[in-house]
């Protein structure tokens, strides 16, 4: 029996009703073919590492699957600042969540499936290039240790689609833990359906924060536990150079997870200022921007909640992110330096150290990995009088820790990535796959970004790929390199 028929579908959220979807089955595909597909999701749902016999054919929408109920969310959002009524699903479809072996559901969608209600004329379809984007990006945060929605597989479409210019189309499954977004709650909001703000935040507390269901203020709660999540997702990019570039309302979860990857990117020399997003001609997102974004979108989210709650009550819980964050940020870059005894002092030693990555043009990622070696190698640290006094401090604080340096090193390395996926190593992966439809390179990648903190001799014999030219930094004419949207 295919293992795909061992998939068991819940089809909680078609419980809702018609005011909160479209059902639609996916638009049929001729000749489907695998991109690239992932194992080590696939086991989330518990599928074989191959995939399994006629995978193409059944999560390209082409056969229906038993149990699932395919259909299109229906939310809206606000977009770099302005409200869009009505958005949705122009081009997904939620095939249903599926249960796993260990008892834990899994939504399971397709990004790409074809037009539904809610694509004000577009074609409903997705590129190949976007899809390959946005599957090496979410596996690359996960191996980060960040949470994510995640991809199971891309696949190819034989035709042409229409962007800025003819594009290749493809299919991106992909798993996540909810796809209920602040945007879902808007759009009840704003049509004035105070009812069904209700059911959809009874619904997310049932199905995603159980544990507060039986709490009085489980509301009140529930818009606390969404902020702290947020909080910690953001101040995981933060500590690890990630910026997402479209922070819509539409592309945060209630689950805190990384969600709907476009012109994203990751810092290369610090710049603050660093935006991958072509169409934010503003600044809005920036990777400086982002925990303000956050908290932008938090007190969008808390204006739908106000019948539930309470205005005073939720101004109450919107001044906690501040400090909620800072705590999640202080965390995340004590364990990037190696220290623990976060005081003034570290506070101190950090601002120093952002400021040296601005002036020095210093590559973020490779900086933490060089300065795990110090003080045994530091040649390649010593930039001038300035970096040098930093790094006597640093050395003083990490001594007063009590450990020794072979410790502090295997604590760095392990959250301190060694790869990081570099605009220039996209961008290459894209050329094969678009040029001369060579998937192997979007293979690699996705294979090295499963776990980019250590090497593995083994990968590159393989492939005959010397390690360094993945960790090097980024090659001058890829920095600052931005995309557009509709990429």
């Amino acid at each position: 029996m295919p293992p795909y028929q061992n998939l068991k579908f819940k089809n909680r959220f078609i419980d809702l009703g018609p005011e909160f979807y479209q059902e639609k089955q996916p638009d049929p595909v001729t000749d489907p073919y695998l991109v690239d597909y992932s194992p080590s999701v696939g086991a989330l749902i518990d599928l074989p590492p191959e995939g399994g016999s006629d995978f193409l054919e059944k999560f390209s929408g082409n056969q229906p699957m038993e149990g699932a109920r395919p259909l299109a969310m229906a939310y809206g959002g606000h977009q770099f600042g302005s409200y869009n009524p009505r958005l949705g699903d122009g081009r997904g479809l939620l095939l249903g969540e599926v249960l796993n072996k260990e008892n834990i559901s899994w939504d399971v969608h397709l990004k790409g499936a074809g037009p539904t209600r809610f694509a004000r004329g577009f074609d409903g379809r997705a590129t190949l290039q976007s899809s390959i984007r946005e599957h090496l990006g979410s596996e690359a945060l996960s191996g980060l240790g960040i949470p994510s929605t995640r991809s199971l597989a891309v696949i190819g479409i034989r035709e042409l689609i229409y962007r800025k210019k003819p594009e290749l189309a493809a299919i991106l499954v992909r798993i996540a833990d909810s796809h209920i977004r602040f945007g879902s709650f808007e759009y009840f909001h704003k049509t004035n359906q105070p009812k069904n703000v209700e059911r959809l935040a009874e619904f997310a507390i049932q199905n995603h924060h159980k544990d507060l269901w039986n709490e009085p203020e489980r509301y009140r709660i529930f818009f606390r536990r969404v902020l702290t999540l947020t909080a910690k997702l953001i101040a995981k990019w933060q500590a690890v150079g990630f910026v997402h570039g479209v922070m819509n309302t539409d592309n945060m979860t209630i689950t805190g997870t990384t969600f709907d990857y476009g012109p994203y990117g990751f810092i290369d020399q610090f710049n603050p200022s660093y935006t991958p997003n072509s169409s934010d001609t503003h600044g809005r997102y920036a990777y400086q921007q982002q925990p303000e974004i956050g908290f932008w979108n938090l007190n969008k989210l808390a204006e739908t909640l106000i019948p539930l709650v309470g205005s005073d009550q939720l101004q109450e819980e919107i001044k906690q992110y501040q400090p909620i964050f800072n705590g999640f940020y202080r965390e995340e870059m004590g364990r990037k330096l190696g220290i623990s005894i976060l005081d003034e002092d570290f506070s101190q030693l950090t601002q120093e150290m952002f400021q040296l990555l601005i002036n020095h043009h210093v590559d973020y990622s490779n900086f933490f990995r060089l300065l795990a070696n110090y003080p045994d190698k530091i040649e390649k640290l010593q930039f001038d009088v300035g970096m040098h006094s930093w790094l006597e401090n640093y050395l003083k604080l990490c001594e007063r820790e009590g450990t020794n340096h072979k410790e502090r090193k295997k604590k760095m390395d392990a959250v301190n990535p060694k790869f990081i996926l570099r605009t220039h190593l996209v961008q290459n992966a894209l050329e094969k796959s678009l040029k001369d439809s060579d998937f192997s390179e979007v293979k690699r990648l996705r294979v090295l970004m499963e776990d980019p903190f250590e090497d593995r001799p083994e990968l590159f014999q393989e492939y005959d790929i010397d390690s360094d030219l993945y960790s090097q930094a980024t090659p001058k004419e890829f920095l600052g390199r931005q995309t557009s949207c509709s990429a």
